[in-house]
Parts: C-alpha cells; sequence; structure tokens
C-alpha cells in the first residue's frame, strides 16, 4: 500500500495513502485534484496541530482514545479541516459533563454542526448542573441551548393485548414532571401493541416496539410500532422476518438492532438489523448461542451484548454494525441470578443482578472499564425493590430507577453509585420499560390538563 509522508508543525507522520483518501474529504479531493501535490510522498499541513494529527491518525487506525480537553481543542480543529467523519462522530461519542463546554464552543468556532448540535442537547439536559458555567457563553451559544427541549423520563409498563372493551391501564405512557413530582400521561399505546416480552427502544427521538407476546401462551405479536414524540402520533413498521418474543432492541446510526429472543418457547440466536430509511429489515450473524433477552447497551458509540454460560461465566460482546461481527472483549465469573441487565456510561459498562446468596431484593453491580479492560465490583449493595435497577437508563451522569415505590436517582462514581435523590413511583404491576424522550412542550401542556385521569387517551 502507498504511504505518504505528511509534516504537521514540524513533525513528519507517516500514513497509508488510500486510509486518507478514504475518510478524509480534504485528501480525497487533493489526490484527485491533479494538481502538482496530487503526485507527491510528501506535504506538509499548515495551521495544525501535530497532536489533533496524531489522534486523527489513531482513530483511522481503529482506536477509540479518551481525549483531555486540549487534546479535544486540537481534534476538532483537525475534524474541520480535514474533513473526518469517523473523528467527529468519535468527538460526539465522547461527550460528558466534563468536557460538553469545550466541546460545544470548540464546535461553534470551527463549524462542525453535528458535533455542536450534539454538545448542546448534552447541555441542555444537565443544564441546571452547569448554569454558572453556562452564563459566560456567548449569548447566542446561550439560547441555542434553551431553545433545546430537555430529556424526559418515560415509562410504560409490560402490556399484553386484552379483549377491546377491556379498559387496561397498562397501555399507558407517561412522563414524569420532575418539577411536579408526579406522572402525567401521554395516551396508550395501540390496542394490538405489547410490550409484554417486547424488544423497546429509542432512536431519533422516537420509540420503536418489537415483537412482544399475547396471553398465558405467549402468542407472538406480528406488528412493529413507532411513537413519534415530535409529532404525538403513533405508526407500524415492518416486523422483523423471524417473529418473536423477549427479544432485545437496540437503536443506533439509523437502524434497530434485534438480538435473541424466544418463538414458541425455543430461544433464538437470530441478529436482524432494520433500516430506518430504506425501511427494510436484514439478517446479521447469528448470536454465539440462542438466548432470550439478552443484555445490550451502547458505550462510546459501539453497541454491546452480554451473554451467560454454565460455570456462572458472563461473557460481554462487542457487535461490529460495520462488519457484522461480534468480538468477545471480555468474561467474568459469578455466581448466575435473576435478573441480569446491563448499562453503559462513558467508556464503562455496568452489568446488574441480584445477590448475593439469591437475595432478590439487593443488588450487585459489576464495572468494566472499556479502556483499561478492568473489572471493579461498585462497592456496597444496591436495592432492587420490585426491579428498579433493571429499569435503570442514564442522562447525563445521573441513573433513572424505577419502581411502584420510588423513582430513585443516582449519581454515578467509576467505583460507587451514589443516591441522590427519591421521586415517585410509577404505580403498575409488571415489569416496566424506562427511556428517555425530548417531548414538545405543547405535548406536556396538553398532557399535564389530563393528568387527574392519567389513563385516559387523546390520540
Amino acid at each position: 500500500m502507498a504511504t505518504l509522508r505528511v509534516i504537521v508543525d514540524g513533525t513528519v507522520f507517516t500514513a497509508g495513502k488510500e486510509l486518507l483518501i478514504r475518510h478524509s474529504e480534504y485528501f480525497r479531493a487533493l489526490f484527485q485534484s491533479g494538481m502538482r501535490e496530487s503526485s507527491q510522498d510528501e506535504i506538509q499541513l499548515c495551521n495544525l496541530g501535530a497532536m489533533g494529527f496524531l489522534i486523527t491518525l489513531r482513530i483511522l487506525e481503529g482506536e477509540r482514545p479518551l481525549l483531555s480537553c486540549e487534546e479535544i481543542l486540537e481534534a476538532v480543529e483537525c475534524a474541520a479541516f480535514l474533513q473526518v467523519e469517523l473523528l467527529m462522530k468519535h468527538l460526539v461519542n465522547l461527550i460528558d459533563s466534563d468536557n460538553c463546554l469545550v466541546m460545544y464552543e470548540a464546535a461553534a468556532t470551527y463549524g462542525l454542526l453535528d458535533l455542536f448540535h450534539e454538545a448542546a442537547l448534552y447541555i441542555r439536559d444537565i443544564y441546571e448542573l452547569l448554569e454558572k458555567e453556562i452564563r459566560c457563553l456567548p449569548k447566542d451559544l446561550i439560547q441555542y441551548i434553551e431553545s433545546l427541549m430537555p430529556s424526559t423520563f418515560v415509562a410504560v409498563g409490560a402490556h399484553t393485548p386484552t379483549i377491546e372493551f377491556l379498559k387496561d391501564e397498562s397501555r399507558t405512557m407517561c412522563f414524569l414532571n420532575e418539577k411536579d413530582n408526579q406522572w402525567v400521561s401521554l395516551g396508550c399505546i395501540p390496542e394490538n401493541a405489547s410490550t409484554f416480552l417486547a424488544g423497546v427502544t429509542t432512536l431519533n427521538n422516537k420509540v420503536f416496539i418489537v415483537g412482544g407476546a399475547r396471553g398465558a401462551n405467549k402468542q407472538v405479536v406480528e406488528k412493529s410500532f413507532c411513537y413519534d414524540a415530535d409529532n404525538h402520533t403513533w405508526s407500524e413498521f415492518a416486523c422483523p422476518h423471524q417473529l418473536r418474543y423477549e427479544v432485545t432492541l437496540v437503536g443506533h446510526e439509523g437502524h434497530l438492532y434485534a438480538f435473541g429472543g424466544e418463538y414458541e418457547r425455543v430461544p433464538v440466536a437470530y441478529v436482524e438489523k432494520y433500516s430506518l430509511s430504506s425501511q427494510i429489515w436484514t439478517f446479521g450473524k447469528e448470536l454465539p448461542q440462542p438466548m432470550a433477552g439478552p443484555p445490550a447497551t451502547k458505550a462510546m458509540g459501539r453497541i454491546f451484548v452480554s451473554l451467560w454460560r454454565p460455570q456462572d461465566t458472563t461473557i460481554i460482546y462487542e457487535y461490529d454494525t460495520d462488519k457484522d461481527e461480534l468480538i468477545p472483549i471480555s468474561s467474568i465469573r459469578r455466581p448466575q441470578s435473576y435478573g441480569h441487565c446491563m448499562v453503559g456510561h462513558r467508556d464503562n459498562l455496568y452489568i446488574m443482578r441480584n445477590g448475593p446468596s439469591d437475595d432478590f431484593l439487593r443488588c450487585t453491580i459489576e464495572n468494566f472499564n472499556l479502556s483499561t479492560q478492568q473489572w471493579t465490583t461498585l462497592s456496597g449493595q444496591y436495592v432492587n425493590s420490585k426491579g428498579a435497577l433493571f429499569t435503570a437508563v442514564i442522562r447525563g451522569d445521573t441513573v433513572f430507577t424505577l419502581n411502584r415505590v420510588m423513582t430513585l436517582l443516582y449519581e454515578i462514581d467509576t467505583c460507587t453509585w451514589k443516591p441522590m435523590k427519591e421521586k415517585c413511583g410509577f404505580n403498575k404491576g409488571g415489569s416496566m420499560h424506562t427511556f428517555f424522550l425530548r417531548i414538545p412542550t405543547k405535548t406536556k401542556l396538553m398532557a399535564s390538563k389530563l393528568y387527574k385521569n392519567p389513563y385516559q387517551s387523546y390520540l
């Protein structure tokens, strides 16, 4: 493969010419221009930092490094100048409470619109924690943040379709009004939809429901449903080729990914991908073993799936969406117990299960750090009354857990989750699905007028 010497700020780098052309709009235009530079084996880039170009090369070669604020500034400059999509995606995936303001201002300076918008959304969600720092931003940047809708905590109970004339309160989807500390109805899910053993996820401010079961015989639901929070409407979309319930659904970069599940009480290993643009399901590489409801999450812009095997072994796989590959990244041996699930935060995966000694009211949490490849058991135990920690979702550095008694919020520290505050519980029986949506103010106001009758649907 042809190589190129690139001189940046006095430092000489050697890189594959094909790699640079494939991933950088700048180099693609340069080598297709027919100008003298297009045939040279050495070029010099002016007004760029060597650190930023080194980070760019690391990203193009498959690394996903954590970056300091100084490194972020140089990386943003390189992403803007060289037009490297992979680098821009990586920067978006790195946004956290420590660097979101740096990302936001740098993206505004260099015109990276996607990074600018994603950083603004993140800041909007933790506005109260950064209010003093936000006030130091230019006025137009503050106005843009304040124009955005913050994320709202939403829950729906496990609903299975019943006889049409029967009133079924489990169909109600509600959001938590954190200021007033009360749950408010968003109306009901469609009558033919099931959230019982269904795959539920969010993407592009929409809720997707795939599969699910009805009745004691677990008859599989053959339709898929989508709720659009922007328009407050429900619609149907194609079901996977393999019908199933207890399927795990993950939304990522314009696609839905369905992992495992059961069909006629038999676990399956199928993986399918649904494209929101083409509206077509396609099969992917199967799981290493059939499994119903395998825990899955996203972290650092990557998808991870957890499978368990006999001899109390849990194996974490990364699902490479570009190569359609399941790559084992680590395993851990622990006494297996009920309620295994996983959430991601920054470069950490947190695996939760009941224990020890089958104590179903206590939960232990293991942390796997993607950067160090090390496992850590979080100190203490976590109350898991009626499944709260098995509906955990994260906004900023805050974990939202839910049961019928309370919504319990935790502040994330790598080595522990610190209880922050309690809010009202979600008075529904059975399992629950929780997620975040950006609900328009108009929809919230309409819903709040009906909260005294929270099971009334105005859809």
